[in-house]
C-alpha cells in the first residue's frame, strides 16, 4: 500500500500549525513529513511528504496547502480571505476489515473561507471559518486556538490549546453510515450532529543559520462523542506531527 499518498491525511489540517504559518521572511521553501493516525477502523497510519512553500507578500500569501489574500493586515492582526485544500478522505479500498471495505468512499474536497489571527503580549489568537466550495461534504468547519510564543535564543517553542467545530454535514458525509451502506455491510446506521473537538498543540523552531530554519509540530486532537461513537471510529482522538526543514530568501 501506497504510504505516501495525499489522501492519507485525515481529521487534522495540518497548515493550521503555527510553527510552518508565521514566517516573515517573503519566500521559503524546504521539505517536510507528515505522521497521522488514522481514526478509523482497520484504517492505516500515514507518513506523507509535502514540499514547504511560504510566500509572503503585501497582498497574498502561500503556505504549503493552503493560501489567501490579505483584507487587513498589519503588525497586530491579520485577516484574509482562504482557500485550503482538505485532505480528509475515507478510500474503503484502503481498509484491512471486510464491512468498512464495502463503504462508500469520502472525497477530498476544497475549502475556503476567512482566515483571523492576532498578535499580543498576551498570546496569539488564530481562527478560521471554512466550508465546503466541491459539494462533496457541503459541510463547515469553525478552527479556534490560543498560543503562546517563549524564545530562547535561535529556539522557539510555542505551545497552544484550541478546538475544532464541524458541522452535522461535515461529520454525517465522513463519519456517519446511511441507511443503504448499513444494509449493505451490517455496520450499524448513524447519522451524527454538529461536534466540538479540543485539541493541544505544541509548536518548536530552531534557526539553524540565518537563512535555514528547522520546525516540528504536533497535535493531539480528543474526538467529541459525535465522532467517537461513530461505528466507523475505533479511537478517542488523534495525533498528527508535522516535521520539516526550509531556506529562507
Amino acid at each position: 500500500m501506497n504510504q505516501f499518498k495525499l489522501k492519507a491525511l485525515t481529521l487534522a489540517i495540518p497548515c493550521y500549525f503555527a510553527a510552518f504559518g508565521t514566517h516573515a521572511e517573503p519566500l521559503s521553501l524546504g521539505a517536510s513529513v507528515i505522521y497521522a493516525q488514522s481514526p478509523y477502523r482497520g484504517g492505516q497510519d500515514r507518513y506523507l511528504p509535502i514540499p514547504v512553500i511560504n510566500y509572503e507578500g503585501e497582498n497574498f500569501w502561500f503556505r504549503s496547502l493552503q493560501g489567501g489574500y490579505y483584507l487587513w493586515k498589519d503588525p497586530q492582526n491579520q485577516l484574509s480571505l482562504t482557500v485550503l485544500g482538505s485532505p480528509q478522505q475515507y478510500d474503503p479500498k484502503d481498509n484491512d476489515l471486510g464491512d468498512m471495505k464495502a463503504l462508500d468512499k469520502r472525497r477530498m474536497t476544497l475549502m475556503a473561507g476567512a482566515n483571523y489571527r492576532h498578535v499580543a503580549d498576551w498570546g496569539i489568537v488564530r481562527t478560521a471559518l471554512l466550508g465546503d466550495v466541491l459539494n462533496n461534504s457541503n459541510g463547515l468547519i469553525w478552527d479556534l486556538t490560543y498560543l503562546y510564543r517563549f524564545d530562547f535564543g535561535a529556539f522557539s517553542l510555542t505551545p497552544g490549546i484550541g478546538a475544532m467545530w464541524n458541522s452535522a454535514n461535515q461529520n454525517r458525509y465522513y463519519y456517519g453510515v446511511s441507511s443503504h451502506e448499513s444494509a449493505r455491510t451490517g455496520i450499524a446506521e448513524y447519522h451524527p450532529d454538529d461536534s466540538w473537538s479540543p485539541y493541544v498543540e505544541m509548536n518548536a523552531s530552531y534557526q539553524i543559520s540565518e537563512s535555514w530554519n528547522a520546525s516540528l509540530s504536533g497535535r493531539y486532537t480528543r474526538f467529541d462523542s459525535e465522532i467517537k461513537d461513530s461505528p466507523m471510529v475505533d479511537k478517542s482522538g488523534q495525533f498528527t506531527l508535522w516535521t520539516g526543514i526550509s531556506y529562507s530568501f
